[in-house]
């Protein structure tokens, strides 16, 4: 296929925004043997107002297709809206550790912790009676891998030592936990380890050197044979004082963490109208904390 039919089917999505010319694109870029930019999400936490406002900014970046590592629910009061625009859009996902708690229980959660995914599993799980797109639903979030590996880059929610519940954070490279970060190295990557878990969007080099967004100008070019671990932040729930939601854009070895304002007002009182969710849910948005 000629680089200007490309281009027009690009332009036809980018205009519509319409699901059937998104995979018309793909598809035939593929066949072409271009390389096609991939988001990568993290952290959705039923925030259906940050995840719609993350899709139009991928259509804006030319963006179509979509990855996720995981933690589609947990916190947030649209659980259902999301699992199925994860299903739809994404090609796949991971499994979180509030993805885990909804399938096998909330141990070791706190209260606010639990008591939102104890709702979340009275929205989504499966009873006698349910009809075949429940439990389609509840399947899907069933056969959520624990992670994957994809050329010289390895996908995983929490760590590859523990998948859904290690952290990898700052304050392991402080308290000099060097040991952690041996055993994290020795996983199966070469190039990148993108994780979410955290919600803080940064990248950790060989050397242990930590880096945020901020920091590298919000992108990143990797180089040579290093190692980077690399947090994509959070869809749903930022915590790095800044409340926009955050995801990042792969282009091969081009990284760049995209900030998105979004309607978190109207999120955080659908969380104050549920008395199951706390309102310190909602306040935790306004502040990004």
């Amino acid at each position: 296929m000629s680089d200007a039919k490309l281009r027009e089917l690009e332009r036809r999505w980018r205009e519509t925004g319409a699901e059937e010319d998104r995979l018309a694109w793909l598809v035939a870029s593929e066949r072409a043997g271009e390389s096609v930019p991939v988001a990568i999400l993290g952290c959705l936490h039923a925030n259906l107002e940050a995840l719609t406002a993350v899709w139009a900014d991928m259509l804006s970046q030319g963006v179509g297709r979509a990855v996720c590592l995981g933690d589609l629910v947990g916190y947030g009061p649209n659980p259902l809206e999301v699992v199925d625009q994860v299903r739809r859009r994404c090609e796949w996902s991971l499994l979180g550790n509030h993805d885990e708690a909804l399938l096998l229980g909330a141990r070791n959660f706190g209260l606010n912790s639990r008591r939102a995914i104890e709702w979340t599993r009275t929205r989504l799980a499966p009873r006698f009676w349910s009809r075949r797109t429940v439990r389609e639903r509840w399947a899907y979030l069933e056969t959520l891998s624990l992670q994957r590996a994809i050329g010289e880059d390895l996908f995983v929610h929490g760590s590859p030592r523990d998948p859904t519940i290690e952290y990898i954070q700052r304050e392991d490279i402080f308290n000099g936990n060097l040991e952690k970060f041996e055993e994290i190295f020795a996983a199966p990557f070469e190039r990148f380890l993108f994780v979410a878990h955290s919600h803080m969007p940064s990248l950790i080099q060989r050397d242990l050197t930590y880096l945020t967004p901020s920091d590298l100008g919000g992108s990143y070019e990797h180089q040579g044979q290093q190692q980077v671990i690399v947090n994509v932040g959070s869809v749903g729930q930022p915590r790095d004082r800044d409340p926009r939601a955050c995801y990042l854009i792969q282009r091969g070895p081009r990284l760049e963490w995209r900030r998105v304002a979004y309607d978190v007002e109207t999120t955080a009182r659908k969380i104050e109208a549920l008395p199951e969710l706390s309102d310190a849910l909602a306040q935790r948005l306004r502040e990004g904390i």
